[in-house]
């Protein structure tokens, strides 16, 4: 078999146009939709600096990807047909030989309101926040919105349109304005409420913010607020730092703040109140991580299972 050039390449994605066009008779739109799922992966990988040769993508590409939809605030019907078209594209190339193997195979479509990042332990954010350089211009931003959204449980976009009027400094809490404008009330920490001053009173005093974000809590260089992706840049950027292989995005950290309140034994109708969800079964699919901790505390603590890891110690010795 002729070795096959194996990097994702525009002439690539003609031919899977010609094919789907032309064997499947899919119409032009449907060729643009399916064109249009693929770009959108080319520019994850590009935005992640992941090798863009065919053989290297893996499941957990797939699954980063997804993530990645998600913290955009791309539906699940919209992430769905996506992958749809992610699926077509390996089907085409196992079929002409350019892949080896199919990373989308085992990956089921997203369901509406169950997709859910990794969740990070206290100490890896902890560690995180901790290795933020402060002496660099951005720092003392980087850790003041670290602490606001894994403190308040904060949605990227609700971080990235925080103003600086919607702070109740003696009061401890924000003002937040969350999907379908609703608003809701969320309590800060002493300790995040510091950091967060230490920010707006130290390193934004000498940003002069363009006309438009004056109000503004989180400012870029330039003086106008942080998109999305930025803030997804920098989370990303600060895993890697600290050797953190989980697939993480700025949701992770209000999934961790949901996670480790429930955990912790907090009231379930106090934390979708803090998180701002519309029914309480959306809050419930956080305490899906306490599975794992249920299943610790059987293991440490039932006389059956101890006696079972009594025996394979003894069976190892």
């Amino acid at each position: 078999m002729d070795k096959h050039p194996t990097n994702i390449t525009p002439n690539l994605i003609k031919h899977f146009a010609d094919y789907l066009r032309l064997e499947l008779s899919l119409s032009d739109n449907s060729v643009e939709a399916y064109k249009h799922d693929v770009g959108l992966f080319l520019q994850y990988l590009d935005s992640q600096k992941l090798s863009l040769d065919i053989n290297d993508i893996r499941q957990e590409t797939i699954k980063g990807f997804l993530n990645f939809l998600y913290d955009m605030n791309i539906g699940a019907t919209s992430q769905a047909r996506i992958l749809s078209g992610l699926k077509s594209f390996w089907r085409y190339l196992l079929q002409e030989e350019i892949a080896e193997k199919d990373p989308t195979l085992l990956i089921s479509s997203p369901t509406l309101g169950r997709h859910l990042p990794e969740v990070l332990t206290y100490e890896e954010i902890q560690t995180m926040i901790d290795s933020i350089d402060l002496s660099q211009p951005n720092g003392h931003r980087n850790k003041a919105m670290i602490e606001v959204m894994y403190g308040c449980g904060l949605r990227v976009s609700e971080l990235i349109g925080l103003q600086i009027s919607d702070i109740y400094r003696n009061d401890g809490f924000l003002r937040i304005i969350g999907k379908g404008s609703k608003e809701r009330l969320v309590p800060i920490g002493d300790s995040s409420l510091k950091i967060l001053y230490q920010y707006i009173e130290g390193a934004r005093v000498h940003i002069t913010p363009k006309p438009k974000f004056t109000d503004t809590v989180f400012l870029n260089s330039r003086g106008t607020g942080l998109t999305r992706q930025m803030v997804f840049l920098i989370v990303k950027d600060l895993a890697e730092k600290n050797g953190i292989t989980k697939t993480i995005s700025p949701h992770t950290f209000r999934h961790s703040f949901a996670t480790h309140l429930l955990e912790g034994g907090a009231n379930l109708l106090a934390v979708q109140q803090m998180l701002g969800h519309a029914s309480v079964s959306t809050t419930e699919i956080y305490t899906h991580v306490s599975d794992e901790l249920l299943r610790d505390t059987l293991t440490s603590y039932h006389p059956r299972f101890r006696k079972i890891i009594k025996a394979e110690i003894e069976d190892s010795m």
